[in-house]
């Protein structure tokens, strides 16, 4: 069994948001991703979507978006993006959602030696920027909710040393600097071994595609800036 990831999609077959408005790199973009996945992903693979998988603003409109994923070999797994506007409430989506697909919010997931846990995350401030008071809030909300999942690993372990715990986010859980936070100290108090995320778009974003910090690695799978490939993490 293989773990791959890849996120923001930002998929549109129902609604009308073509991607390829911000660039070469999103022309056919997920023809490129699918041909990538095809190669790669055998049926009893993992593939972690860490958000921003659909433009639709309902359930309805992000079907045919989670159904051209759910055809792709493998398992697929979710959490929220902040563009996710058409994920309601956990009992709706998973009532939509393919065989084969699910998603995480709040609990945690186990497949033969991996155990997936996350939250969607919200926008860390540099070191020395007070957040909106809005963006505070947010803030703790998402790492109650990262707790949440994290808790719920924990219960799913069973103290095999082979087990991986992986988390998923849609934000970066550091700023630029990677400064710990919150986030980041979650994670390593969890026993977490490696983390993705997504959100980060443009060549020229400040991020590293994989990094290391208090021995957990983390993988950024932001298809454009992965050329459109999935991300090798586990096996």
């Amino acid at each position: 069994m293989k773990v791959f990831a890849v996120s923001d999609p930002h998929l549109s077959f129902t609604a009308e948001k073509p991607m390829s408005i911000f660039g070469a790199v999103w022309e056919n973009h997920w023809e490129a991703i699918a041909a990538d996945w095809l190669e790669k992903v055998g049926a009893d693979d993992i593939v972690l979507l860490p958000g921003d998988i659909s433009w639709g603003m309902t359930t309805d409109e992000a079907r045919k978006d989670l159904e051209t994923i759910g055809a792709m070999p493998g398992k697929k797994i979710y959490v929220k993006g902040n563009h996710d506007y058409w994920w309601g409430s956990l009992s709706k989506i998973r009532g939509i959602l393919p065989e084969g697909s699910y998603c995480i919010q709040n609990d945690a997931l186990k497949f033969g030696k991996f155990i997936f846990c996350g939250s969607r995350g919200w926008s860390v401030p540099e070191i020395g920027v007070k957040p909106d008071p809005n963006d505070e809030k947010l803030l703790r909300r998402e790492q109650l909710r990262l707790e949440l999942s994290l808790k719920a690993a924990e219960k799913l372990a069973t103290g095999d040393p082979r087990e991986i715990k992986i988390g998923m986010m849609h934000f970066p859980p550091f700023d630029s600097r990677m400064s710990s936070t919150p986030f980041t100290d979650l994670f390593a108090k969890y026993g977490v071994k490696k983390v993705i995320y997504g959100h980060l778009h443009g060549q020229k974003c400040r991020a590293e595609l994989r990094s290391i910090k208090n021995d957990v690695e983390y993988y950024l799978t932001s298809c454009d800036i992965t050329g459109n490939k999935l991300v090798f993490i586990a096996e």
